[in-house]
């Protein structure tokens, strides 16, 4: 999974055939199949080895600065791995639960014992898990996005390649440019994880 993964980090997703992956390891791509039955097979197995990757941030007995230590640590770990990111993040929406590979599983099952230990009911627990998550999850996809087309060019609107917009059609959104350049995923991060995160303890006291 190793060498996929190396094909995926270079060349992006679609790169990968069973084919390539046989000529990477220096085999018939048909004996690639002996040891996995597809290509969903390796990309299962490549999201679990990602996430398997996953910093587990030491427990510090407050659960709000630790789901916020994840959050940043999923963070560092797509922009590590940016073509992988959004397989990580999609993946198991075609498996059902109890089938995705171990690996994938465990941040869900050390989660839930975090926010049980807090206080929340298990179901609670879930609800949170999947807010935070979900809300993690879309800023990272965003992050992803913000390419520059030129980082030497000081114009942002060259920078960003916002000049190609027609202004009658993106006024706002060339208006911008200079927010937009300034962009900083980490800052954005936090920002919203304080107003979830706020409305998580107010859940939990009330």
């Amino acid at each position: 999974m190793r060498t996929a993964l190396a094909v995926v980090d270079a060349e992006g997703l679609d790169a990968l055939t069973m084919r390539r992956l046989g000529a990477e390891l220096g085999c018939d791509p048909m004996a690639v199949y002996r040891h996995t039955p597809n290509r969903d097979a390796v990309l299962d197995g490549i999201a679990e080895l990602v996430v398997e990757q996953l910093a587990t941030p030491a427990g510090s007995g407050d659960w709000q600065e630790d789901l916020r230590a994840s959050a940043h640590a999923f963070r560092a770990l797509a922009l590590a791995h940016p073509h992988v990111a959004p397989l990580v993040i999609t993946r198991p929406l075609s498996t059902p639960i109890g089938l995705r590979p171990l690996g994938t599983l465990r941040p869900l099952e050390r989660t839930l014992a975090l926010l049980e230990d807090a206080g929340f009911a298990p179901e609670d627990a879930l609800h949170v898990y999947r807010a935070v998550t979900s809300f993690v999850a879309g800023h990272v996809l965003t992050e992803l996005q913000e390419l520059v087309v030129d980082p030497e060019e000081t114009d942002d609107l060259l920078r960003l390649g916002l000049y190609r917009l027609p202004p009658g059609e993106f006024p706002r959104t060339r208006a911008l440019a200079g927010a937009l350049a300034r962009y900083d995923g980490g800052a954005e991060l936090d920002q919203g994880l304080d107003v979830l995160l706020s409305g998580l303890r107010a859940q939990l006291l009330g």
